[in-house]
Formats: C-alpha cells, sequence, structure tokens
C-alpha cells in the first residue's frame, strides 16, 4: 500500500469527527435544519450524557434559593429528569436528545439553541419558557403547559395533544434575516385539543399539522403556512388568518367563525369546506 493510501483513512476519520462536533458549536439549530442529514445522531455529542440524574440534581441544589442552574452546553441525552425542577435554569446549546422532563419545572427556563429531539417533555410545565432556534423534531409534549413560551423552534413530528400554548408566541422573528426565517415550525404536528387562545402564529408553518378541535380563539395566523392542515372543529372565534395559505387545508365545522374570518386567507377555493 502506497504511503499516502495509508494516509487517507485516519484522515478522513479526523475530517468526519471535525464535521460532526463543529456543526453543532458553530451552526445554530435553525441553520442546522438544511444540515440535518450530515449530522451523526449516534455520536456521543448526541446521544451520550455527560452527568447523572443525581448529578444534575446537585447542581439545582447548589445553584440555591433565586439563582438557576446552568446546564447550557451541557450533554444530557437520555437522561431521566422527570419532576426535577428547572424553574428558569439555563439550557443554552444543551444537548437533551431523548431526555426524560415528564412533569418537570421548567417555567422561565431557558432552551435557545438546544437540541431536544424526541425528548418527552409530557405534563411539563414549561410556561413562559425560551425557545429560540430550538429542536424538538418528534418531541412528546402532551398536556404541557407553554402558556406565553416564545417558541421559534423546529417541532416538526411533535405531539402537543391538549397542550396549553395560550399566548405563546411561535412568529417570525423578522429583526434578524441574515440567518433565515427564524419561525415556529410545526410541520405535521399534532396539536389535536391544544389551546392556542391568543397565540402569535404569525408566518409559522403549519402544514399538514393536525389542529381538530383546537381552540384558536383570538390567535393570529397572519401568513401562517397552513397547507393540508386539519382544522376540522376549531374554535376560531376572533382569529385573524388574513394572508394564510390554506391549499388544501381541512376547514369544516369551525366554532365561531363569522364572514370575515377566512375573507383574507390565501387558496380558499382549494381548501376543504
Amino acid at each position: 500500500m502506497r504511503d499516502d493510501a495509508k494516509l487517507t483513512i485516519p484522515v478522513l476519520s479526523l475530517l468526519r469527527l471535525a464535521v460532526v462536533t463543529c456543526i453543532p458549536a458553530l451552526a445554530s439549530p435553525a441553520a442546522a435544519q438544511g444540515m440535518m442529514g450530515h449530522v451523526d445522531l449516534s455520536a456521543a455529542e448526541f446521544a451520550v450524557a455527560e452527568l447523572t440524574r443525581a448529578d444534575v440534581a446537585a447542581l439545582i441544589a447548589a445553584a440555591g434559593t433565586g439563582k438557576p442552574a446552568d446546564f447550557s452546553g451541557k450533554r444530557l441525552n437520555g437522561l431521566d429528569l422527570s419532576g426535577l425542577d428547572f424553574s428558569r435554569a439555563l439550557f443554552r446549546a444543551a444537548r437533551l436528545n431523548k431526555t426524560n422532563f415528564q412533569g418537570s419545572k421548567l417555567a422561565g427556563a431557558v432552551l435557545d439553541q438546544a437540541w431536544m429531539l424526541s425528548a418527552n417533555l409530557t405534563g411539563a410545565d414549561l410556561k413562559g419558557a425560551s425557545m429560540f432556534q430550538t429542536q424538538l423534531g418528534s418531541a412528546l409534549m402532551d398536556d404541557a403547559d407553554l402558556s406565553g413560551a416564545r417558541i421559534a423552534a423546529d417541532l416538526s413530528r411533535a405531539s402537543l395533544k391538549r397542550a396549553l400554548l395560550r399566548g405563546a408566541d411561535f412568529s417570525a422573528d423578522m429583526r434578524n434575516q441574515s440567518m433565515g426565517l427564524m419561525r415556529g415550525v410545526l410541520r405535521s404536528a399534532d396539536l389535536t385539543g391544544a389551546d392556542l387562545t391568543g397565540a402569535n402564529l404569525s408566518r409559522a408553518s403549519l402544514e399538514f399539522a393536525r389542529l381538530h378541535g383546537a381552540k384558536l380563539n383570538g390567535a393570529d395566523l397572519s401568513m401562517a403556512e397552513l397547507g393540508g392542515a386539519d382544522l376540522a372543529g376549531a374554535d376560531v372565534t376572533g382569529a385573524r388568518f388574513d394572508g394564510a395559505d390554506v391549499n388544501s387545508a381541512r376547514l369544516t365545522g369551525f366554532i365561531g367563525e363569522t364572514e370575515s374570518t377566512l375573507a383574507l386567507a390565501r387558496n380558499l377555493n382549494d381548501a376543504i369546506r
């Protein structure tokens, strides 16, 4: 074997490792959406925890009253952290894939740029939490309370059945366009029976989402992408659909609909009514 051939395998291995480790460190999750196919989610960065549940509980206790625990950048993948109190905790750029937060308190927590793929947040308290550029694909969030939360995150295929999303903000961040349109992405998410009263879904992506029987009272869906979404039986009292794309969306059995509710929606003739 030639000397240059002998070097090829280790060099390629190092390059592959560099790609895996640098993407999460240098690219935001929003930018990483287009790179997901190039990220090795089985790598330690995304699949292994560097702390135990006992370590996490000790850090919470050490933070003391009134001071948030800081888990920024930590790898807590797959840990069972159910029932713990993470109120106002910092999880910036943390790795939380498949982590169990069932019934945990995360009110006011900062989860910006965290990776939470397939995380279990069933029944968790996330009131007022910040989830900016957070990866929550296929997360379980049934019965979770996200009232007043800022959610410019990717929740594609996530389950949010009966979730409380009153006043939650999924709208696009129009101030920073250099990294693309930062907004709530709920493609193929299940929001059956969710309470989105007063939620801001302006420019959010809800293509093929299930909002059957959801409460959309006073919600702002202006310019939202609703292609193929199921809104059958939703309460749309006072909701805005100005400029929303409802192509192939199911818009039957609405509660509180008036003549003006869908008057400014786009592709209304192609919706199922």
